[in-house]
């Protein structure tokens, strides 16, 4: 009996959505195919009817991050509008948003496995490669000005956000990393000379975070 329409898509996303999970939680080089398949409710045979390897799938998982509908459901609060003109902003104010910070299995890989990816294929870095400058494109169009490469400072952007996460979620004392996301948050806007707009997606946090950007030289 053949399969209904959309059948592949669905496994597809089921194969995406459990590898986050897992290389998020464990780390890429600590996740097996069959521990992904497993996940997803399906055998390990099959695996090869979607991806080439393991490399492959995870190109997949970082890529669908800002892309993926299912984030905006679960992190009440926060949205990020790709056609928006102030997307830069958005993307910020998500990235460093205590909702990214605390929901580590459905995170940006980004953020998670950056330690993972420079020891692992070529393959694997090529990935992180394209998505952090999909993040820096996004970041570009934006309203960076100041005088300064419009590039350089989505680069720097981008960085600071992913950098930020990093190690906030590295640090024991709760406290402390919220002042270190919201640092970030306010340096970050700063840089695309967006931190007097008015409008706030994550609540608490990005007013405080607007209040320390325009005290910054």
């Amino acid at each position: 009996m053949p399969y209904a329409a959309g059948h592949r898509t669905e496994v597809r996303e089921k194969i995406v959505q459990s590898a986050r999970r897992l290389f998020n939680r464990h780390g890429f080089d600590n996740v097996s195919i069959t521990q992904i398949m497993a996940g997803a409710g399906l055998t390990h045979g099959g695996f090869y009817s979607y991806f080439k390897s393991k490399s492959d799938l995870y190109t997949e998982v970082l890529g669908c991050f800002l892309t993926d509908p299912q984030w905006k459901s679960r992190w009440k609060g926060v949205e990020v509008d790709l056609s928006s003109a102030d997307v830069g902003p958005q993307v910020i104010r998500a990235y460093l948003s205590r909702q990214h910070f605390e929901d580590v299995e459905n995170s940006c890989p980004m953020a998670a496995l950056p330690s993972d990816v420079s020891r692992s294929t070529d393959s694997a870095r090529r990935a992180f490669e394209t998505v952090f400058k999909a993040m820096v494109g996004v970041l570009e169009r934006g309203r960076i000005e100041n005088g300064r490469s419009r590039h350089a400072i989505a680069q720097a952007t981008a960085a600071l956000c992913v950098g930020g996460m990093v190690v906030a979620r590295a640090m024991v004392d709760r406290a402390l990393a919220d002042e270190l996301r919201d640092a970030c948050m306010a340096v970050a806007l700063k840089l695309g000379n967006w931190h007097n707009e008015s409008k706030s997606n994550n609540g608490k946090s990005g007013r405080r975070s607007r209040l320390r950007a325009a005290s910054l030289p």
